[in-house]
């Protein structure tokens, strides 16, 4: 009996490596040159950095003199938030919450309340729960993480000082990402030396990761303009619906509230978030209990613990992240493993 090919349910985790991010870093391995050297070799690697640098501006809607290229949106945040007092949720991303004092309150939809805007980190998009926070201008930080490449969003839009964003999160390679400034402002360094990336960010540029964020963001732009979101927005109130009309008293988290078109949150009461993901692991598909960062770690979410969930629940949650690739049929072969596995818990559990 042919096994069925694995099925890759977990994209807030990490994208595969996109086809135009993939060509576009093969090219660049065979060019040797020092991005900051003058010669010719350099100019050429110098040259596609800035073209990257372009891409990824225009994809995020802001100037390509205002992006900083780092190892990731944690650098990103690190060079953001160090230094500032900055508040913000618990919903936030470890990689934000670090750095802040997390005294602000979330509603039982996850949306975020503050006072002082200028003094506030919030982030666009939830990545466990998809949940898309309603942003005014003149926010100190957003990390735009999870919503660049999913949604329509610019950086100017926004009116934000600061944002954060990430290659492998849109197709790209993992280990660059970019911090995004407004026009006037300036941040301190974290990593001194050679004063690259206009002097906020030293160290010999990983050109691989930069061009391969430029090819990746280009191609995203080109997904939103196609509807394909809009396409995976319909498998995933698929899976919704089949899980829901299977399992009556699942929790489907941020229902009633705009979502990221790709992301299902489920709480089962009762039947761990881990076993779920372990059990839908040796059935062939990989789903995750939370953030990449911090489901290994056998504890409940946090995020849904400041929505107002309980303890029990919110270590109960299951979550599935779509993307462009994931077909119907692949939606559909998860529902009906799922609904299996659902139901040889409820036999035990009776």
């Amino acid at each position: 009996m042919t096994r069925a090919p694995r099925t890759y349910l977990d994209y807030n985790a990490t994208a595969p490596l996109c086809t135009a991010a993939r060509d576009a870093m093969i090219a660049a391995m065979d060019v040797v040159g020092n991005p900051s050297s003058v010669h010719g070799e350099g100019r050429i690697a110098k040259g596609l950095i800035e073209k990257a640098r372009g891409q990824v501006s225009d994809a995020f809607g802001a100037s390509s003199a205002d992006i900083v290229f780092t190892s990731g949106a944690t650098e990103a945040a690190a060079l953001a938030l160090s230094g500032r007092a900055i508040h913000c949720a618990d919903v936030e991303h470890e990689a934000v919450s670090s750095w802040c004092e997390t005294d602000l309150k979330v509603d039982a939809q996850g949306a975020v309340t503050y006072s002082d805007k200028t003094k506030t980190a919030v982030q666009l998009a939830n990545s466990e729960t998809g949940i898309v926070q309603t942003l005014p201008e003149g926010l100190a930080v957003v990390d735009a993480t999870q919503g660049f490449g999913k949604m329509p969003v610019a950086f100017n839009w926004m009116g934000c000082d600061m944002a954060l964003i990430s290659a492998h999160k849109v197709g790209g390679p993992k280990g660059i990402g970019a911090l995004v400034l407004k026009q006037g402002l300036d941040v301190k360094a974290q990593i001194l030396g050679g004063g690259q990336e206009m002097g906020r960010r030293s160290g010999t540029e990983n050109l691989l990761g930069i061009v391969g964020f430029g090819a990746a963001a280009e191609a995203s732009t080109k997904l939103m303009a196609d509807g394909v979101w809009d396409e995976v927005a319909a498998r995933r109130d698929l899976l919704q619906a089949r899980l829901e009309d299977g399992a009556k008293g699942i929790i489907c988290v941020g229902k009633d509230t705009k979502r990221l078109p790709n992301t299902l949150s489920i709480i089962t009461p009762g039947w761990k978030g881990e076993t779920q993901v372990m059990q839908m692991d040796l059935a062939g598909f990989a789903v995750s209990a939370g953030s990449a960062c911090s489901s290994g770690k056998v504890k409940s979410s946090r995020v849904l613990r400041a929505m107002g969930y309980s303890d029990l629940e919110a270590s109960c949650a299951m979550r599935v992240s779509l993307g462009p690739e994931t077909t119907t049929d692949q939606i559909e072969r998860f529902a009906n493993a799922w609904l299996s596995a659902y139901d040889r818990w409820k036999q035990r559990a009776a």
